[in-house]
């Protein structure tokens, strides 16, 4: 494992160029350029607080505060938002630069790291938002903010370990792409994310814990909601799965990387 980043760390100042180079693009023949980056999420935070907490007065089970729910809604979407981005990004990774593959020698697992970290930096800037509405509302957590960084990573290790699996088989089937876009719908829904899992019969309850996604997310919004700290053995099924999916994925990769260039 060490032995296969090693390399990556060599070729660090490639992969910064590369998210460079993506936030660039992104924002490129814009008139207010990397004012979007703030602007969408603001926009995002400012609408689900209006709509839910004052016009609908939505209301949270168990939670007082008037923005509970549109802090649930938010932590939830944001935090799902970083999965999503990188799992789908990554199933594309290969596809999307296969001239690269081609004409450069680097190594290969310098895509997956650009993924992450492209991800980490949209979801900061986003986040950073959030955070400045919590403190700003007084719904901030307090102390439990810090157990956020152990779920998100236990979030990012499954996201690129499924990503990566993902991006081979689709290198070879390009339905793979195709189908998990229709999933990833369905998974967002079938995970409490805008409800909470109260609301289910009490007979679909149990079958939330198959979900690995419901309990990473359950511990986001725990910490924003409520400032509870996680129930960390909720997490060592997501985090066992995660690891297994990196191992997985970087096994399939290192198997399949010579087949990869040919069929691009």
């Amino acid at each position: 494992m060490l032995g296969m980043l090693r390399p990556v760390w060599a070729y660090r100042g490639f992969v910064l160029g590369n998210v460079k180079r993506e936030f660039q693009l992104k924002y490129r023949n814009s008139l207010l350029g990397a004012a979007w980056t703030v602007l969408q999420p603001l926009a995002m935070i400012l609408v689900y607080t209006v709509i839910f907490s004052q016009i609908m007065r939505a209301k949270l089970p168990g939670v007082d505060s008037t923005f509970g729910y549109s802090i649930y809604l938010c932590a939830g979407i944001l935090t799902w938002g970083l999965f999503a981005e990188i799992t789908t990004r990554s199933q594309n990774m290969f596809l999307d630069n296969a001239n690269l593959l081609k004409k450069l020698t680097f190594p290969r697992l310098c895509l997956p790291v650009t993924v992450v970290a492209t991800g980490l930096l949209n979801f900061g800037i986003v986040f950073g938002l959030f955070t400045a509405f919590l403190l700003l509302t007084g719904n901030f957590p307090g102390w439990a903010y810090l157990a956020l960084a152990p779920v998100l990573a236990v979030l990012v290790l499954f996201a690129i370990g499924l990503g990566m699996v993902l991006g081979v088989l689709n290198v070879f089937f390009r339905d793979v792409g195709q189908f998990f876009g229709i999933f990833v719908t369905f998974w967002f829904w079938l995970t409490p994310i805008v409800y909470p899992p109260t609301i289910l019969p009490e007979r679909l309850q149990p079958l939330m814990a198959l979900n690995p996604m419901a309990s990473v997310m359950a511990a986001v919004q725990g910490v924003l909601v409520r400032g509870d700290w996680p129930q960390w053995s909720s997490l060592l099924y997501p985090l066992a799965l995660a690891l297994l999916l990196c191992g997985l994925g970087l096994r399939v990769f290192r198997q399949r990387a010579g087949e990869m260039v040919d069929e691009l």
